[in-house]
Formats: structure tokens, sequence, C-alpha cells
């Protein structure tokens, strides 16, 4: 077919070539940094737990819980003691993110119905001594869900810049039932951000607009000031407008259908005054009417100008140095299953990532918790019929001994 002198068929084989070139770049190109899926033992010897001084650390446990989808893919580290500190971390080859994404990665499963607790990750770089991790350690980056009474129930995503913590300014609500969820964190090079929870994106933006990395593009003018004459009063009173003679009436009156009762005796009694009731022809406070305001310019707006100390920073989501991955919390009650977390700049890795592990269970899990809840159910209400019955027949046994001590006393 042709078109214009122009071969259809070359130009569709050259589309064809091209976007097979693309896929085979971003495959080449596309790289995981880290991934952890505690699917044995040997994560205690690559993992290593704080022994930072004055803390009372509690210990993970490899476990897939008391319900779980797949009895090795739901294999994780779960935090085994109440009202402990949690510290855990793993170093690993470091790396930048320049010029291209980042995404974090990992699920955590609170089946303990926490209370308050943080089931978050934090990202470090190769300054990270891993033994002597706690809760003032300097991190890159802290993501995911935390959880403290009704009041708190959020996804934390707080970035270090220069040197400070900036807390994101929106509220990104947190997953709060019992079963597992994965949280993704995306960092692109152009400065914008994803989160995900369950491969959903429920929150983006831009960096500068979500933190406060830099000071603000504009500022009020320091030498403008509002004119004496401005006025910015849209009503004005009526000059005019007088107070009716009548108008200043008591708020309450004498009660004038009351009588003093019979038996009232102003000896023993005191002096009778009947009880007070609403003055209907009160009116209040008076004021006089508004009219427009003649005069009136509007709000003044305060003139704004170019801040001084604003620079832009094209590379707030740029991280010279990624080595280290772990965990920093605190939990009043434990149980919090951590698990698949992963460090990679291919979205489409992250997304099958999430499929195969918690896409996989989050199904069976479930099914196996409404199992469990429903045997429990049952297990209770057979118990509460059991306690019944042995109420009765101890009524039963206490009303025929009364019978034999009434028969013994007759004779």
């Amino acid at each position: 077919m042709n078109f214009a002198g122009v071969n259809i068929a070359i130009i569709y084989r050259a589309l064809f070539k091209c976007i097979i070139l693309q896929i085979f770049i971003t495959l080449v190109l596309a790289k995981t940094y880290f991934k952890e899926e505690f699917s044995d033992d040997k994560w205690e010897k690559q993992w290593t737990p704080s022994e930072h001084p004055g803390k009372e650390w509690g210990t993970f446990v490899l476990t897939h819980g008391k319900f779980y989808g797949d009895q090795e893919i739901s294999k994780g580290i779960q935090t085994s003691q109440d009202a402990r500190f949690y510290g855990l971390s793993k170093k690993f080859e470091p790396f930048s993110n320049k010029n291209k994404a980042v995404i974090f990665q990992f699920t955590v499963k609170h089946e303990q119905s926490i209370d308050c607790g943080g089931g978050y990750i934090k990202v470090f770089d190769c300054s990270l001594d891993p033994k002597d991790l706690h809760g003032e350690t300097p991190y890159l980056i802290m993501f995911g869900p935390d959880i403290c009474g009704p009041g708190t129930k959020k996804v934390h995503v707080i970035f270090n810049y220069k040197g400070k913590n900036l807390l994101i300014n929106k509220e990104i609500r947190c997953k709060d039932d019992v079963y597992t969820h994965v949280y993704t964190l995306i960092i692109n090079p152009d400065n914008t951000y994803v989160v995900k929870i369950d491969n959903e994106k429920v929150e983006s933006g831009e960096l500068e607009k979500d933190w406060d990395f830099l000071p603000p593009k504009k500022i009020k003018d320091p030498e403008a000031k509002k004119p004496d004459d401005w006025d910015d009063n849209p009503k004005i009173e009526d000059p005019d407008d007088k107070k009716p003679e009548d108008w200043d009436q008591p708020e309450y009156i004498p009660d004038p259908d009351a009588v003093k009762p019979e038996d009232w005796d102003d000896d023993m009694d005191g002096e009778w005054e009947p009880p007070h009731i609403t003055n209907p022809a009160y009116k209040g406070e008076w004021k006089p009417r508004m009219l427009d305001n003649p005069n009136y310019k509007g709000p003044w707006i305060h003139p704004e100008i170019d801040n001084p100390e604003y620079e832009a920073d094209p590379k707030l989501y740029e991280f010279d140095e990624i080595c280290a991955v772990g965990f920093d919390l605190w939990q009043v009650k434990s149980g919090t299953i951590f698990d698949n977390v992963l460090i990679t700049d291919d979205e489409a890795e992250a997304q099958k990532h999430a499929r195969d592990t918690w896409g996989a269970i989050k199904e069976a899990e479930k099914k196996m918790k409404e199992k469990q809840d429903e045997e429990e159910r049952k297990s209770a209400e057979s118990k509460s019929e059991d306690e019944d019955d042995n109420e009765l027949e101890e009524t039963d046994a206490d009303e025929t001994e009364d019978s034999e001590t009434d028969t013994h006393d007759e004779l």
C-alpha cells in the first residue's frame, strides 16, 4: 500500500523495530540494587541487629504468621516482643540515582492489630554503623506506615535534605487492617514522586511543592505597607440611624401570672418574689443598620517580590550514595511482619515483584484469616453453651441437696 508515495508497510516495520529496541534498552539498563525476601534463615547472618546502648531491643523472628497465603512466599521477619525498640539493617553495594528513577518497595503485615508502632523502612548512605543504629541516626529517606491510636494512621515520606528531616505536606492514609500490604515510593529524575499502596497510586506530585526543601519563591515586600487612607471595611454604620426610645427593655421580668403560695411564711421563707420570665418586649443590644461603604477599596493585598534566598535545585531527587536499608522502630504490641524489600530503578520490575509476592498471597491469606475467625467464633459459642450447661447442672444439684435436707428435717 502506498500513501503519498510512502510505503506504509515499511513504516510499520520501522516502528516495530523501534518498540523492540526500546524494550531491549529498558531491560538492559534497568537494575535491581537490592532485594530481600527473607525466604530462609540466611537473613540472620546478612542483617545486623543494633547494639546501641540504653535501649531495650526486641528480636525479629522468621515466620509466615498465624495466617498466610503461602507457607514460603509469606515468610518474613516479625517483631516478637511487646514494648520494644527494633533496630536491624543491611548494607549493599552503593549506588547513585543520578539521572534516573529509584523505587523503594516492601510489604508489611500488622497481624496483631497494631495499636501504636512504626511499620516503615529507612534508607541510609554508607556512613551508617549498623550496630549503632538508633532513632537519632541520620538517614536519607524514611518511608512507610505509622499507626498510633485512632488519630495517627499515615504513610510517612520523609527526606533528609542538607541535614534536615522534611515531612511531606500532605496526609497519606495507610492501611490499618491485619493483612499484608505493599508500599511503593517512586522518585523520578524530574523531581516528581509517586506513592503506591497495593500497586495503586494513592499520592503523587512535585518534590518542591510537597516538601519544604527550599525557601518560597516569593515573599512579601518588606518595604510595602498598607496606605493610611486605605479603607478595607465593606460596610459602615448608618450615621443617620437612631435607637428608638422604647428600645431598652429588661431581658427578664417578674411573671405577672405568678401567685404567692398559700403556705408561704415570710418569717420563715423570706419575702416572696415572683419568678422571672423572658420579657417578650426585650430586643437585645441595639446596633445601627449597616450601609455599603462608599470609600471601600477592597482587601489590601501585600505585594510580593522574588525571594533573594530562593535558589532552584534541579537535583532534589538525587542521592549521591545509597548504601543501606533498615528498620528503626518502636512498637507497643509486637507482631508486624516485614518482607519483600526491593530497591530498583525499574517501575515495571517493582510492579511485577509486588504481583508475584503480595499479589500471589492476598486472597488465600484473607480466606485463612476468615476461616480462623469463624472457628474461633464457633469455639467461643460452644464454650459458652458448656458453661451454661454446667451452671444448670450445679443449680439442679443444689436444689436436690436442699430437697434432701428438708426431708431429713421432717424426720
